[in-house]
């Protein structure tokens, strides 16, 4: 089963001490592109993260965004320098008695002297936060690739949609391709009837109807378009990644039905190409956002 590339995925792990989010959202790109914004003290994990999700997203740009829920990973504790405090103290109250001025302190001096409180940052330990981490990624990616799974099962009905109608307009050029010549002929020989008013040379006419048909013969074309489709349903119900496969297909049944197009001298054929043409465009547009 096809895997679309557009999803979205969140996921959340928490214990008493911290908790993590985690959002993944993707959208189609022709590689995997991964950008990752979390907080400052998570950047040590980038790597892992980054070959975590290359692991399980195999195309696609994702923007993975990861949020502290709850708790804090960097504890904070304040200091008081208790001699340094001292000594601003009775500097100011010997200042206050040399000026005969009253002295008058409360808390805020504390807060007031230059360095008197030091502000020590203790981080927890890395693999407690990867601890935290992992798993809220790890079910952000799960949710994602549910919904990728998803999506890609629309795509894939849409898909063998359009494939049916293009079998159907095939199956038209198949039936009609071995007629045009005979119906050359017909007009050929009517036509030189009239212009002549005497019998057709036989030969010359088959030799003329011979050199039509060779121009006009897609039999390699329409066996390879059978080969393309076949190979096109294959390919939708392979396990693998295959949005590249199924856009070089689309170009080779694009050639072959421009090539039918060019070569058959058929206006029947001509219609049913354009019909053909528009719905390998609509595949076209479709797989772009195929894993």
């Amino acid at each position: 089963m096809i895997k679309s590339m557009t999803g979205y995925g969140r996921g959340e792990y928490k214990t008493d001490a911290v908790g993590y989010t985690v959002e993944i959202r993707t959208v189609n790109h022709r590689f995997s592109d991964f950008t990752i914004k979390m907080p400052r003290d998570l950047l040590q994990f980038e790597d892992r993260m980054r070959r975590m999700l290359g692991e399980k997203i195999l195309r696609g740009k994702a923007d993975v965004y990861v949020t502290l829920s709850s708790g804090n990973s960097v504890s904070r504790s304040v200091t008081p320098d208790i001699p340094l405090i001292t000594a601003y103290k009775n500097a100011i109250q010997q200042a206050a008695e040399a000026c005969d001025v009253p002295c008058q302190l409360d808390s805020r001096f504390f807060f007031q002297v230059p360095d008197g409180l030091t502000v020590t940052r203790e981080e927890t330990d890395s693999e407690t936060l990867w601890a935290v981490l992992c798993p809220a990624l790890e079910q952000a990616t799960d949710h994602l690739l549910a919904m990728r799974e998803v999506e890609g099962q629309k795509l894939q009905e849409n898909l063998l949609e359009i494939l049916s109608r293009c079998e159907e307009y095939f199956t038209v050029i198949r039936d009609r391709a071995p007629l045009v010549p005979e119906e050359y002929k017909a007009r050929l020989y009517t036509r030189l009837q009239e212009l002549t008013k005497q019998v057709a040379d036989e030969q010359r006419l088959a030799a003329e109807v011979a050199i039509f048909a060779d121009r006009a013969c897609i039999d390699e074309e329409i066996t390879r378009f059978e080969s393309h489709i076949a190979q096109f349903r294959s390919i939708l119900a392979s396990e693998e990644t295959v949005g590249k496969k199924l856009d070089f297909l689309v170009q080779e049944m694009n050639r072959e039905v421009n090539t039918m197009g060019s070569k058959a001298n058929d206006i029947t054929i001509t219609n049913q190409v354009l019909l053909l043409k528009s719905e390998i465009e609509k595949i076209r547009e479709q797989i772009q956002n195929v894993e």
